[in-house]
C-alpha cells in the first residue's frame, strides 16, 4: 500500500470514530477523560523484572487503565490504541492522526480531557508538536515511562495515575500540552529528556517545572512560556504530510557538504545542531549560506542541551540568510520550522525569526 493510501485510510478511521459516542459512566461529579495509548516503555514487557531489556507497546490500554488502582475515582475513562510503536518510530504521519483525533474529541461537549500514553525518547517532540496544533484550552496531558510495565519499581501506573489527575484538574486548562513524569508537571515548550535511563531524566531546565502531583494532589506554580494551542497560528486540518526538514549535527572538523547532500534528497529546510551558540566551521556556515540564498531556511540551534541561541552572537544571521533556535533545541526547532514551511513554503526570514522567538 502506498504511503498517501495508508494516511488517507488512517486519517478516514480517525474520522469515523470522532462519530462514536463513549460510554462514560453515569458519575456527574467526575470529568470524561480520554486516554490515547501510542506504545512506548509505559507498554512495555520483558522477560526479567530486574533485567533492562524489554519490548515496547505490549500492553493495550484498556489492560492499562485497569492496572492502576483507583484511577476511575480520579476521572470517567475511556480508553483508545490510536498507535502502538516504540517512540523512537514515532512518525509526522502518527502525529498528524493524533493530533487531529484530540482536536475531534475535545470538541465533544462530554469529553474534559485527554491523557496520552507514549515512550520518552521522542516525548517532548511529541508534545511540542501538538502545543501547536491542538485547538482546544482544554487540557492535554502526556505520560510515560522510564521503566517497563513488568520492571520493578515500575514507574507507568503512577505516572498515568497523576497524568489523569493533572487532566481532571480545572487548573490544567488553558496551560498548553503538558507532560506528567515522576512527579513533575512540565510544558511541551521547556521540556527536555536529559538522562538516558533513570526515572528522573525529564527535566525544564531553563524554566523549571510548572508544578507539582504527589500521588493525585496537583499544584500548579506558574504558566507556561510561548504561544500555544488555541492561540498557535499553525493548523493541520486536513494536512496529510509535512515538509521534509533535516538537522545536521555539529561537531569538531564537521564534513561541510552535509547540507547539500540533505537538500539533494528532498530537504526544504534545515536545522543545524551547532557547536556552543549554534557555531559551525567556516565551510558549513558557506553551505548555509548558498542553501538560504535558494530560499531553503536554515536554522541555528545548539547540540548543548540547556541555553539560548543568540541571534547576534559569533555568527551574524543576516550575513548567512539563517535564524537562531532562541531556546529551542533542534529537535523542537525542526518541528516549528516543519510547520512554518506547511502553512507558507515562501516565509521571509524575519517571521521565522519571530516564530522562533515567540513559540
Amino acid at each position: 500500500m502506498k504511503k498517501h493510501l495508508f494516511i488517507n485510510y488512517l486519517l478516514v478511521a480517525v474520522l469515523m470514530m470522532a462519530n462514536v459516542s463513549f460510554g462514560f459512566s453515569q458519575n456527574k461529579n467526575i470529568p470524561n477523560i480520554v486516554v490515547l495509548a501510542t506504545g512506548g516503555t509505559i507498554a512495555g514487557t520483558g522477560e526479567s523484572a530486574t533485567g533492562s531489556s524489554y519490548t515496547a507497546g505490549q500492553v493495550r490500554i484498556g489492560e492499562m487503565i485497569d492496572a492502576v488502582p483507583n484511577i476511575r475515582k480520579l476521572a470517567n475513562l475511556e480508553g483508545e490504541q490510536t498507535a502502538n510503536v516504540g517512540s523512537q518510530d514515532m512518525s509526522v504521519d502518527v502525529w498528524l492522526i493524533l493530533a487531529n483525533r484530540i482536536n475531534e474529541l475535545l470538541a465533544k461537549d462530554d469529553v474534559d480531557g485527554i491523557v496520552i500514553t507514549h515512550g520518552t525518547d521522542t516525548q517532548e517532540e511529541t508534545a511540542f508538536f501538538l502545543n501547536l496544533t491542538v485547538k482546544s484550552d482544554k487540557p492535554v496531558v502526556m505520560v510515560s515511562a522510564m521503566r517497563s510495565s513488568t520492571a520493578l519499581s515500575a514507574d507507568g501506573p503512577l505516572n498515568l495515575y497523576n497524568g489523569v489527575a493533572v487532566a481532571a484538574s480545572p487548573e490544567a486548562k488553558g496551560k498548553g500540552v503538558l507532560v506528567v513524569i515522576n512527579d513533575a508537571i512540565l510544558s511541551a515548550h521547556a521540556v527536555k529528556k536529559m538522562l538516558t535511563t533513570p526515572v528522573h531524566a525529564f527535566m525544564s531546565p531553563e524554566h523549571g517545572q510548572m508544578g507539582t502531583v504527589n500521588f493525585g494532589l496537583v499544584e500548579f506554580f506558574h504558566q507556561p512560556h510561548g504561544i500555544h494551542t488555541v492561540n498557535s497560528e499553525f493548523s493541520v486540518d486536513g494536512v496529510k504530510e509535512l515538509p521534509r526538514v533535516d538537522i545536521v549535527y555539529g561537531c569538531a572538523d564537521m564534513s561541510t557538504d552535509l547540507i547539500d547532500i540533505m537538500i539533494e534528497a528532498g530537504a526544504k529546510g534545515i536545522v543545524i545542531a551547532g557547536v556552543g551558540d549554534g557555531n559551525m566551521n567556516k565551510g558549513t556556515l558557506e553551505a548555509a549560506k548558498k542553501a538560504t540564498s535558494k530560499g531553503i531556511p536554515v536554522v541555528r540551534a545548539s547540540r548543548i542541551p540547556v541555553g539560548t541561541v543568540l541571534i547576534h552572537g559569533e555568527v551574524v544571521d543576516e550575513d548567512y540568510g539563517t535564524v537562531a533556535s532562541d531556546e529551542l533545541s533542534p529537535q523542537k526547532a525542526r518541528i516549528l520550522l516543519m510547520l512554518a514551511l506547511q502553512k507558507d513554503k515562501d516565509m521571509s526570514r524575519e517571521k521565522l525569526q519571530e516564530l522562533l522567538i515567540n513559540y
